[in-house]
């Protein structure tokens, strides 16, 4: 936000609308509810890709665990040191917290955009309106703009960001969160 201001206020998973969980994970981490923390696979993918294309942007495969761990307890930056520390936290919270635990804590720390942390802060910054009222499109926008919250805008999207949400709103129909929307 402005002037250095950080823009954040804590609400409970059930204060959030259930699209915008069903979009980040959608968008971050399709295997969310299925993983012990890592997706194996995703992991393999980034490093095959990382190595054929040396000197160009990192690709990442972080879940939406690794994410929580990292900005709950950790600093930001790449070194192997954070990364191990990372590893340690992720198998941490994946043993003494629920899939709905995770989430929640993801949504209330994650940068949304510049200064604003968390859906609430997101969703009155980008829509005017509460968490738990975000449209599905709504919800896809923020979750589209999560790869660079800073450079992006979930209220004024760019064509590849508009792209990107449309592509959230089609395959959100695929995901199925039993373990988040049971309690909800």
């Amino acid at each position: 936000m402005e002037d250095g201001k950080i823009d954040k206020d804590w609400q409970s998973l059930e204060n959030i609308s259930r699209n915008l969980p069903l979009a980040v994970v959608t968008a971050e981490d399709q295997k969310f509810e299925e993983h012990f923390g890592f997706d194996i696979e995703a992991i393999e993918k980034a490093v095959k890709y990382n190595e054929k294309h040396k000197g160009k942007k990192v690709k990442g495969a972080s879940t939406i665990s690794q994410q929580t761990a990292k900005n709950v307890f950790l600093w930001q930056g790449r070194s192997w040191l954070r990364k191990g520390l990372e590893v340690y936290f992720t198998f941490l919270i994946e043993i003494f917290w629920s899939k709905e635990r995770i989430m929640e804590v993801y949504l209330n720390v994650i940068e949304m955009g510049p200064g604003i942390y968390g859906a609430e802060a997101a969703a009155q910054h980008y829509f005017n309106k509460p968490a738990k009222k975000l449209t599905k499109s709504e919800a896809a926008s923020i979750a589209a703009i999560l790869p660079n919250p800073i450079r992006w805008s979930a209220s004024k999207p760019t064509a590849y960001i508009t792209k990107k949400r449309n592509w959230i709103l089609r395959h959100m129909n695929k995901i199925d969160l039993k373990e988040i929307n049971q309690k909800k």
